[in-house]
């Protein structure tokens, strides 16, 4: 993906039906139209009930709420059986874990009786006996998905599209790996977390962030050179051309927080074997094509992890304009081997926070992006197309120049995120076309089969 390339960010659900439907393969259509060649996507994983693609029961099954209901129908008995001969290593703990959970009232397991919390093998096969027809359901869902998502794949590979994946650094408490693998975690006799994870105080939040998800026990995890973290990046590489890794600064050192804290503050910061990862992952997977996400306070040894694989890093140009020297967000400041953003899922869209600037900084904004690309959002699209970023991404709320009611996510906050879809009565006929004409005026249109 080393040419100059341009994308859109677009969760699939929310595409109009909020499933992996025919608008999707439209959506294919729209963009080849459009000369956009990345779709980048958030983790496709099973979220939980906060519908957080970046709080999920499986860092490996995907999310069966993307499957369409006439899919129940369309299943390949033959293909399926074949799938359960030599099913992917995680299918039978998801989908056993998935059953007792909904047996329990959707209980965190942590909250299960004991035989099952521990993982009891004769209680366990009780479960899958009794549960049989359940079990083969969930199973036959990830089976369906999975095709469902290869067709899509190879049909925007014949378009010139590139699939682009979102990995969270860090899985959750409640998840079927803390579950079947508790001894990759920093958890205590009674498997509850010793430390979580988050991020200390700083000029967003006085308390810091407490995200709570289990920290990883990197000695373990090293002990068999990172074998879990092979089987997930190999996992993401068939879904996806490019993965970008979320909290990308938790590989060189993270921070982590006593359990038993109410907040961030009292944390600290404790070095990773990022660069031992990093280089069992290129030894077993070359190229290696992961983004590092790298926003927020970034210190030196974060960037010396990021430059040492050559992994790409990322600009977010809403952030460029605090007049701040040597500002990495900033558009005089990009550099060639990044992703360049006009804002990410976390961010308002670009016309909501238009309205929120302070008018001389909106002012001055307004003097250093593209002059002769018409009204926002586009100055600040057009400034991301012409700059020397290889890869430029625009969510879709800012091609269709949508205000803040459209906004994906808030970060902090559980109310009211990840719902937004969009409508094509909202993509106005011309759109495709526009964008076409930018991409093209800043050589960033490819044919099918560039790289």
């Amino acid at each position: 993906m080393a040419a100059r390339a341009a994308g859109v960010l677009l969760h699939p659900t929310s595409l109009p039906n909020r499933v992996l439907d025919r608008h999707a393969w439209r959506f294919l259509d729209w963009m080849q139209d459009a000369g956009l060649t990345i779709w980048q996507l958030l983790p496709l994983t099973a979220p939980h009930d906060d519908l957080s693609p970046y709080h999920s029961l499986s860092a490996f099954a995907l999310n069966p709420r993307l499957l369409p209901a006439d899919w129940e129908q369309q299943v390949d008995e033959q293909a399926f059986a074949r799938y359960l001969e030599q099913p992917p290593h995680w299918l039978n703990d998801y989908a056993l874990f998935m059953v007792l959970r909904e047996q329990f009232g959707h209980a965190p397991w942590s909250q299960w009786p004991e035989p099952y919390r521990l993982r009891n093998p004769v209680a366990l096969a009780q479960v899958a006996d009794e549960r049989l027809d359940a079990i083969l359901q969930l199973k036959k869902a990830q089976f369906q998905l999975h095709q469902l998502w290869m067709q899509l794949r190879t049909d925007a590979a014949q378009r010139g599209i590139r699939f682009f994946g979102d990995m969270p650094i860090f899985v959750s408490y409640d998840s079927v790996e803390v579950w079947v693998q508790p001894r990759q975690f920093r958890l205590d006799s009674n498997l509850q977390p010793t430390v979580v994870t988050g991020v200390p105080p700083d000029y967003f939040s006085e308390t810091g962030q407490r995200w709570g998800n289990p920290h990883y026990d990197w000695d373990v995890m090293q002990h068999d050179n990172f074998g879990w973290w092979c089987r997930r990046v190999e996992a993401a590489l068939e879904l996806f051309d490019l993965v970008r890794i979320d909290h990308f600064r938790g590989l060189a050192a993270s921070w982590e927080i006593e359990a038993a804290e109410p907040t961030a503050i009292n944390g600290r910061w404790v070095e990773a074997p990022g660069a031992q990862l990093l280089a069992q992952l290129q030894k077993t997977f070359n190229p290696l094509p992961l983004v590092a996400e790298d926003l927020g306070i970034i210190t030196p040894d974060v960037i010396a992890l990021k430059e040492q694989f050559g992994l790409p890093g990322m600009s977010v140009l809403q952030f460029g304009f605090s007049g701040l020297p040597d500002n990495p967000h900033s558009p005089c400041e990009l550099v060639q081997n990044s992703v360049v953003y006009t804002g990410t899922h976390d961010n308002d869209t670009t016309m909501g926070w238009l309205a929120t600037l302070h008018p001389g900084t909106r002012e001055w904004m307004m003097t250093q992006v593209a002059q002769d690309a018409g009204e926002m959002p586009w100055p600040l699209i057009v400034t991301g197309l012409r700059s020397v970023a290889e890869r430029v991404i625009v969510p879709m709320q800012d091609w269709l120049g949508l205000d803040g009611a459209h906004r994906m996510n808030v970060p902090g906050t559980t109310e009211n995120n990840w719902h937004w879809h969009f409508q094509w009565h909202q993509v106005p006929d011309a759109l495709a076309g526009h964008i076409r004409h930018w991409v093209e005026q800043c050589n960033r249109l490819q044919q099918a089969g560039e790289a």
